[in-house]
């Protein structure tokens, strides 16, 4: 049994992990770099270790500082949570290696879906080798990372070689990989990605799927469980996204996303890690995803069948921006956080603490859920009409 948890992440995903880990009366242990220093997620751990350094690559990416901390600390076992070093081979590794338990997949399952080309192959399905006219539009996509970084849309092949060329160059600058690829770029489609949830014993739970069309840079913004108008392709989004986990023996909660258009379905990828949207699964299917990730790492299995959604769920994320100058992240102080009662808040933030330059401007997000999708809606905007927050 998991007794003694340190997470290793920060801000709202930390705090939420913590949350489940009070319930199960789980110890956690937090760390904070020393930008963080005072951050809710550390006021809120039982122990929090410093990580020495300000940026993301002196502190939370620093996987044997993290590890050093989770075996200093009396840790039994390591949530990385979303982002950072959450879907790192190596990290996990260190983990498992530490005599550690490591609360995700395996390192090998990881490795496989890291990569997008290599991922697809698993999947039967493979880029194009050779591009022709009478491929346009086509897509080059960054192997590795996501967020659109290393991403081009080329409707003229005169374009195809200079677009190959910065997707590389942008590729490599922000994942560090600058191996890209060439696909059909679809038109229109719809973002919907399947929740999934595995054991050590080789059962899969496709957990309900969710769309994630509303976003902004390639970032998701809004998102809302179970997809609305699907129809019958729910089935079939359920059994390759179940073909993806045993593809590569995936033990954990994950993530297998889509392109919908015109009926049909586009693997995209798979994430190996819980994701930021999470809270609209377990909304409308009544499962803590936490408490199920720890259950599976002690190695239990899932008993029954996966839980029926019921209603509808739709989550946005509250950022820290400056309309006015093309939705900047800002900084500073928040004076005054509060969102109604009734919906669900996971946040970093308290009124009073600050906003840094360091790490990512979402503050918050906010869950509504309700017996139908046209009442979840107005009840998120009723709630997020009423919320107070000045900085």
């Amino acid at each position: 049994m998991i007794s003694s948890l340190l997470v290793a992440n920060r801000g709202e995903i930390a705090c939420r992990v913590f949350r489940t880990c009070r319930e199960l009366g789980v110890r956690t242990v937090g760390v904070f770099s020393d930008a963080d220093e005072g951050a809710l997620h550390a006021r809120e751990a039982d122990v929090a270790v410093r990580l020495p350094g300000a940026s993301p690559a002196e502190t939370y990416l620093r996987g044997d500082l993290i590890v050093a901390a989770a075996v200093e600390s009396g840790a039994d076992a390591v949530h990385p949570g979303y982002g950072f070093l959450s879907e790192n081979a190596d990290f996990a590794r260190a983990v498992l290696d530490a005599g550690l338990v490591w609360v995700g997949p395996s390192p090998e399952a990881i490795e496989a879906m890291a990569s997008k080309t290599r991922a697809k192959k698993l999947m039967g399905l493979a880029p194009l080798e050779r591009v022709t006219a009478g491929d346009l539009p086509v897509l080059v996509k960054a192997a590795s990372g996501g967020g659109g970084r290393g991403m081009r849309v080329v409707r003229d092949l005169a374009e195809l070689d200079g677009a190959l060329e910065a997707a590389r160059a942008e590729a490599l600058s922000a994942f560090g990989d600058g191996e890209v690829f060439v696909e059909p770029f679809v038109e229109g489609g719809r973002h919907v990605e399947v929740q999934i949830l595995a054991d050590a014993h080789g059962t899969v739970w496709p957990l309900g799927t969710r769309d994630c069309s509303l976003q902004r840079r390639h970032q998701k913004v809004i998102e809302e469980a179970p997809a609305p108008g699907l129809g019958g392709l729910t089935e079939s989004l359920y059994g390759l996204a179940v073909r993806a986990a045993r593809a590569v023996d995936y033990v954990g909660a994950g993530t297998v996303e889509f392109l919908v258009a015109d009926g049909r379905a586009h693997f995209l990828e798979m994430n190996t890690r819980l994701q930021v949207e999470h809270p609209v699964t377990e909304a409308v299917s009544g499962v803590d995803l936490v408490a199920l990730q720890l259950r599976v790492a002690e190695g239990e299995r899932l008993e029954g069948h996966p839980p029926v959604a019921r209603g509808h769920a739709v989550e946005a994320r509250l950022y820290a921006e400056d309309p006015a100058a093309g939705w900047a992240p800002q900084t500073g102080r928040l004076h005054r956080f509060a969102v109604p009662e009734g919906v669900r808040l996971d946040t970093g933030f308290v009124d009073g603490d600050v906003v840094g330059v360091h790490y990512d401007p979402m503050l918050a997000k906010v869950v509504a859920h309700a017996g139908s999708r046209a009442e979840a809606v107005r009840k998120l905007a009723g709630a997020l009409e009423r919320a107070v927050v000045h900085g």
